[in-house]
């Protein structure tokens, strides 16, 4: 019972000060509008006419400058993005030039010498180079043969019988590699699964 008292005796306090307060924000208020009606009684219609004018030019010319300065910075994000979009490749190109260089001596190489064997080793050179500069940049190529198919990751071509039980649902072979960049997929693997 005892708690009970003291619950509505902590409620009554609360109200009494919310009441107090209350108050007192009313005194301030009436005091500001007491202020301010002082303060245009002392002017004349005109004067405080004009004052609201002067007042409304100074907002319409800070809304004003801050409309440009908004639409300033839309463009700039716009020309920065844009800017940004077509270098996104500049690393990958500046890396795979270099790839392409090779491509073109191990041509003119085969062109000079009329060797197949030279030209076919140093293609198998270039893709080796070609390779790991993908890698370096975050390409991973899909394990996918022999793997359980998944409609996330593999796009089913066809599928064929099984050549075992064991291999139903499976990926028999791969057409298409899939690969990642960066843990996330850029191709989905062509696949031919087993049923």
């Amino acid at each position: 019972m005892s708690e009970h008292k003291e619950h509505q005796e902590d409620v009554k306090d609360q109200d009494a000060a919310a009441a107090q307060e209350a108050a007192a924000q009313e005194t301030n208020e009436t005091a500001e509008e007491k202020t301010a009606q002082s303060t245009n009684e002392e002017l004349s219609p005109e004067d405080q006419l004009s004052a609201k004018d002067k007042q409304l030019e100074e907002l319409k010319d800070k809304h004003l400058r801050l409309m440009a300065e908004f639409e300033n910075f839309k463009r700039r994000s716009i020309r920065e993005k844009m800017d940004m979009m077509k270098n996104a490749a500049k690393d990958t190109m500046t890396a795979l030039l270099p790839v392409l260089d090779d491509f073109d001596r191990a041509r003119k190489a085969a062109d000079e010498n009329d060797k197949g064997d030279l030209f076919a080793e140093g293609i198998g050179l270039v893709y080796k180079k070609l390779y790991n500069t993908l890698e370096q940049k975050g390409l991973k190529p899909m394990e996918t043969n022999g793997e359980d198919f998944d409609p996330e990751l593999h796009e089913a071509l066809t599928e064929v019988p099984a050549p075992s039980e064991d291999q139903k649902g499976k990926i028999i072979d791969t057409v298409e590699k899939g690969y990642w960049l960066n843990d996330k997929i850029i191709r989905h693997a062509k696949v031919v699964v087993g049923k």
